[in-house]
């Protein structure tokens, strides 16, 4: 089993942070994700295409695929806020969901609070998913909550195969089953996490 990524009591980093560009680029980025903000919004993230979004950002097509890459980059950065406030809340929020609180409960927290994001955002996020095979495992996102899960497992119980355990809980959080559960079973957000708390008890004894 790998060496935990916090060891040494090294803090979580927060991952796909903003970072500093120069100003014309910033307005560039910033007339981007707002015509694909209107565009997903008014037709669905799926019936908009990178076209379409260079037309109504008044932009380029070589300057949006240069940016963003496809739709599912651009989906990844209209999520960036509320994937950053997320991991800050983890990281530095008042308990659950940030410090202080027992693990299991913490997990349960990370869990209703991605879930809420699901329930918001979850087209965007099943598109940043989409980007190519594993994508969501590879994204930053992922490996931040995979990290703080694996660190809650550990702490919960030290004998726990945490590399294991991490992916497993967060398969539960996934969009796809979101959607299954939410959309086509019908089931209200409070069950789901209701089910995710019981799933933490029964395997972290």
């Amino acid at each position: 089993m790998e060496d935990a990524p916090w060891a040494m009591g090294r803090e979580l980093p927060i991952v796909d942070a903003p970072v500093r560009e120069r100003a014309d680029a910033a307005r560039n980025r910033r007339r981007i994700l707002a015509a694909a903000e209107r565009l997903f919004n008014e037709l669905g993230v799926e019936q908009v295409s990178m076209d379409a979004i260079a037309a109504e950002a008044c932009v380029g097509k070589g300057t949006l695929f240069r940016r963003f890459g496809d739709r599912a980059g651009l989906a990844l950065a209209l999520l960036q806020e509320q994937t950053v406030v997320m991991q800050e809340g983890i990281i530095r929020g008042p308990a659950p969901l940030g410090p202080g609180a027992p693990p299991k409960e913490r997990l349960k927290a990370m869990a209703r609070a991605q879930l809420a994001l699901l329930a918001e955002h979850g087209d965007l996020i099943a598109a940043a998913e989409a980007r190519r095979g594993g994508a969501r495992f590879q994204s930053g996102p992922y490996t931040f909550l995979r990290m703080h899960a694996g660190m809650l497992i550990r702490e919960a119980d030290p004998e726990a195969d945490w590399e294991v355990l991490a992916d497993i809980l967060l398969a539960a959080l996934a969009s796809d089953a979101f959607f299954y559960w939410n959309r086509i079973r019908e089931h209200e957000l409070e069950r789901i996490a209701a089910a995710f708390d019981m799933l933490v008890d029964r395997l972290l004894t």
